[in-house]
């Protein structure tokens, strides 16, 4: 299907974003028109302390305000509601971000439920104090999703707005959006797709600090648990229980040479096994029950729930014991 067949939202947050986000909405509009997709950009204000807004209606684009600053998720939160069209595209208005790889994006939705901008290309700026945080986070959540996530936090991707409403509850209201919405949807199995971007230095300056790599982090670790528990929950039961068995072998080894038994009733009073030991092993038995339990949980209740279909399952044809097609689908 080529992406010319698409209408598109925009959804952009912004956030003193005046210098650079009416150039912005130019580039992506020059694009989109240039590829005969129809359109529309929606710019959510998240209560900026400059002109941003005045500037986005300028340009041409549709404004929504927060009276107060809500964060980067809410404002896409906002303008997701108010979207015209059901595929949703969300970008940043610092100028960070390639406007004409928006649809080489979109075509990937033929066969895909989103589509993500992986900086991964050709020219990549991205602050080196801000590079070890994110490589944590990446392996972090690679281990906890099953696969390689080239890019967990990518600000350019295009999706589904029905799909993504499925997590609208769940869906941070802060940086940490992209985050939420990419580990949720690979932990229901919708398929993701990363395509290559370069990523240009802002215009401006970065509203993110330091400490939201915790923030991120603890993320990470509740989508694990609400999406797949045994992935956090095993591997620790795994390295306490085997600290507790390693303890308990150091334990029975050192036996005699440490307590040096004189009869057999002493010998029986001795205790074998460390508190340690035993403490760790405990630990590790009920981080294991606890993660077989969420997983009953979580699974018990996904039968009562009717996910969206993906777009990577299409049913061609049904055909019975007769060998004529009785139905198909798209």
């Amino acid at each position: 299907m080529p992406s010319s067949t698409y209408s598109v939202s925009v959804v952009i947050p912004v956030f003193n974003e005046e210098a650079a986000v009416g150039p912005e909405i130019q580039k992506i509009q020059r694009v989109l028109e240039a590829r005969g997709i129809a359109h529309e950009i929606i710019i959510v204000d998240d209560g900026s302390a400059d002109r941003s807004g005045a500037r986005a209606a300028e340009a041409g684009a549709g404004v929504i305000r927060h009276v107060e600053n809500r964060g980067y998720g809410a404002a896409i939160k906002t303008g997701m509601a108010a979207a015209r069209y059901d595929t949703i595209v969300i970008t940043d208005a610092d100028g960070t971000y390639p406007a004409d790889e928006i649809p080489t994006l979109l075509a990937h939705l033929e066969t895909a439920d989103m589509a993500v901008g992986a900086r991964t290309g050709t020219e990549v700026h991205i602050p080196l104090v801000r590079r070890p945080a994110k490589w944590v986070l990446n392996w972090v959540a690679t281990r906890v999703a099953g696969r390689k996530i080239p890019d967990l936090n990518s600000g350019l991707r295009a999706f589904r707005r029905e799909c993504a409403n499925q997590y609208l509850s769940i869906l941070s209201n802060r940086f940490s959006f992209t985050s939420t919405i990419t580990l949720a949807m690979l932990g229901n199995d919708y398929r993701v797709v990363y395509h290559p971007i370069s990523y240009f230095p802002r215009v401006g300056r970065s509203k993110i600090t330091p400490w939201h790599f915790m923030d991120f982090m603890m993320l990470v670790l509740r989508l694990a648990v609400l999406f797949q528990p045994l992935r956090v929950f095993v591997p620790l039961a795994t390295a306490f229980g085997a600290v507790g068995v390693l303890k308990a072998v150091y334990d029975v080894i050192t036996f005699f040479p440490r307590t040096r038994p004189q009869d057999l009733e002493s010998f029986f009073v001795q205790p074998l096994l460390s508190t340690t030991a035993v403490l760790f092993m405990v630990i590790g038995l009920q981080l294991l029950v606890l993660g077989l339990v969420a997983d009953a949980v979580l699974r018990r209740f996904a039968q009562y729930q009717v996910p969206v279909p993906s777009r990577a399952v299409t049913v061609e044809a049904l055909v019975p014991m007769s060998g004529q097609p009785v139905a198909r689908f798209k």
